[in-house]
């Protein structure tokens, strides 16, 4: 029971990633809030979860709807733990990029990321018990792919500000993190499957197929590996981890 007592936030909480570090936290005697932009998923992901589980709507593109987040999450005792998972994928070829695709996958991934942990590490500092923060970054954040320009950017923008925050906040005892996991057979994975054939002319499922074959531990991820690491970086355990990325990708990646 590493986070017996603690109090959690993991936005995009009501699916793929998100809920099953959820779970894992519950499991180490975690209360978790599952913050998502859909509400009525994450109040049904709550239902499942058990009565230390609670669901908060959030829209990270939106200051006030973050602020709103974390006083309903704070309003049954204080954060210990914030999860930054929410995220949106898109490509296309450098030619076809739109300012309206840049503008929705920066607004959450960076813009949205950044403001949920400067609200959440405002509340940790005034509580004065420290936290810790962890940031759900991509394999796509460690190299530029072809089709994937500024989604990678945005998961690269992410690395940067894990270090930037950790380095800053750790001086009020909160040590911030990440995970870049590689690829994750999620619900997103099926859509980022459509584009690749819409834009490679492959079949559907022929690119997910392919991508699995090719990580060295001989599949692709699935939720669940990535809990451990997880629980690693919010416990005890990680406190003299600072700034740190882990890869969680079966290999694909080397750092």
């Amino acid at each position: 029971m590493k986070l017996q007592g603690k109090r959690a936030v993991v936005t995009g909480g009501a699916r793929g990633i998100g809920r099953a570090i959820a779970e894992g936290y519950l499991r180490e005697g975690a209360a978790v809030v599952v913050a998502d932009l859909d509400g009525d998923a994450a109040a049904a992901t709550a239902r499942d979860l058990g009565e230390r589980a609670s669901a908060v709507p959030v829209d990270v593109t939106d200051l006030g709807s973050i602020e709103a987040m974390v006083e309903a999450a704070t309003a049954s005792g204080p954060i210990d733990i914030l999860v930054n998972n929410a995220a949106v994928f898109d490509m296309a070829p450098i030619v076809e990029i739109t300012e309206a695709s840049y503008d929705r996958v920066f607004a959450v991934n960076v813009k949205g990321l950044l403001f949920t942990l400067q609200a959440v590490a405002k509340r940790m500092i005034a509580q004065g018990r420290g936290g810790k923060v962890i940031n759900l970054s991509s394999q796509a954040g460690r190299r530029g792919e072809a089709l994937v320009a500024v989604y990678c950017a945005s998961k690269a923008a992410v690395i940067s500000l894990t270090q930037s925050a950790g380095l800053d906040l750790i001086r009020h005892g909160i040590n911030v993190n990440g995970i870049s996991p590689g690829v994750v057979d999620t619900p997103m994975w099926d859509e980022v499957d459509a584009l690749f054939a819409r834009y490679e002319g492959r079949a559907l499922g022929e690119k997910k197929r392919l991508v699995g074959e090719v990580v060295p531990f001989g599949r692709m991820g699935r939720p669940e590996d990535h809990v451990g690491a997880a629980i690693f970086l919010a416990s005890a355990d990680s406190d003299y981890v600072v700034a740190q990325t882990l890869n969680v990708d079966g290999g694909n990646w080397m750092s």
